[in-house]
């Protein structure tokens, strides 16, 4: 695009990954627009400690603008937002979503485009199935645009038939900036290693996954990263290390033979959804073992790239087999891979021309 935007993002957060697992999306994405002359000011709500949990500044690629926890608090950001050409509200804020969803549309005009991201569409596509009085429902047609974190066509065919206008998916990916191959770090040694938060759609997947896993091999050592598993039973061979902040991502995913995936239930049903932690483990040369969804090959090759189990058993197996020079190959495979295709520079470009498309049929 020949002149740079001004983007207005409202989301979770930007400086905070805690309990906020789209951070690194969000940053990736926002960093390879600016990168490409764009300003973008995002504004996230003071909610959930996660000021107090930040693992960055303020960054130089973005304007972060915190705002009070309270309804005219956020109104008030949209009426800062009217000076933008593009306007996202992303899902999942946490607070207000209903109401910020409402008031963006507003602010839509032939200078502006509005726009609907969303981190987690498997989940609200359900949410809204199931509910013909979900307020989101009415807000879906008014939208110009709707872009998601990824999906594929079962995701765009969803919301088609929920009378978006467009819908894009834009699939998070690597940036090879913060997430890269660094030396091994005590603190993380295992043969395998897990990073995800509690959630209730995740749960019995991890047991699966992991826990069992970790039960059924005694004689490996298992690492757990992420919030919310203190008191989740396990066996004495899993090291339960707690929060692990993005700075300590890349010794987390360069020290363990290998880095397990498992998708939330949503996102494993629904396929095209490879979460974010399997593009910063990949970035960083790690071995892979992912829980099988339709689309992977999209993104990595199986067997050669990375790993794949249907099951807790499969997984046992990929950690009986897998020898410590496998793994390195597969690791710079997968990293050889993501950097050539994947990457958020390959994103943005992709977003750019999504939006100038859009923005020459709004102006129309």
């Amino acid at each position: 695009m020949k002149h740079g935007m001004n983007i207005a993002f409202f989301g979770s957060s930007l400086v905070s990954a805690y309990w906020n697992g789209a951070a690194t999306y969000y940053r990736g994405i926002i960093r390879a627009l600016h990168e490409r002359g764009h300003h973008i000011t995002f504004y996230e709500p003071d909610a959930y400690s996660r000021q107090q949990h930040r693992d960055i500044p303020d960054p130089e690629w973005a304007t972060v603008v915190v705002y009070p926890n309270d309804e005219k608090a956020a109104l008030r950001m949209v009426e800062r937002a009217r000076e933008a050409d593009l306007v996202v509200k992303a899902s999942g804020v946490g607070v207000f979503d209903e109401l910020l969803e409402r008031a963006v549309i507003d602010l839509q005009c032939p200078e502006r485009v509005v726009a609907f991201w969303d981190v987690d569409a498997p989940a609200t596509l359900e949410r809204v199935q199931k509910n013909q009085n979900d307020p989101f429902r009415k807000c879906i047609p008014c939208y110009d645009l709707i872009l998601t974190y990824g999906g594929g066509q079962p995701v765009v065919k969803a919301y088609k038939a929920l009378k978006a206008l467009e819908c894009v998916p834009i699939y998070n990916a690597l940036d090879p900036s913060t997430h890269h191959p660094v030396p091994p770090d005590a603190r993380f040694e295992a043969d395998l290693g897990f990073l995800g938060n509690r959630l209730p759609d995740r749960e019995a997947r991890v047991e699966e996954f992991f826990l069992n896993v970790a039960a059924a091999i005694p004689d490996k050592k298992f690492l757990l990263g992420g919030s919310g598993w203190e008191d989740k039973p396990k066996t004495s061979n899993v090291n339960y290390i707690g929060h692990v902040y993005t700075r300590d991502h890349n010794a987390f995913n360069c020290t363990a033979k290998a880095v397990l995936n498992i998708s939330r239930e949503s996102m494993a049903a629904n396929g095209f959804s490879p979460a974010t932690r399997v593009f910063e483990a990949a970035g960083a040369g790690a071995c892979l073992i992912t829980d099988y969804w339709v689309g992977i090959e999209q993104f990595l090759e199986p067997d050669t790239e990375i790993l794949v189990a249907n099951n807790g058993e499969e997984v046992a197996r990929h950690m009986r087999d897998l020898t410590p020079e496998r793994a390195r190959r597969i690791g710079d495979a997968a990293r050889n891979r993501i950097v050539s295709e994947h990457t958020y520079a390959h994103r943005a470009e992709q977003l750019e021309i999504v939006l100038e498309c859009k923005r020459k049929e709004v102006a129309a």
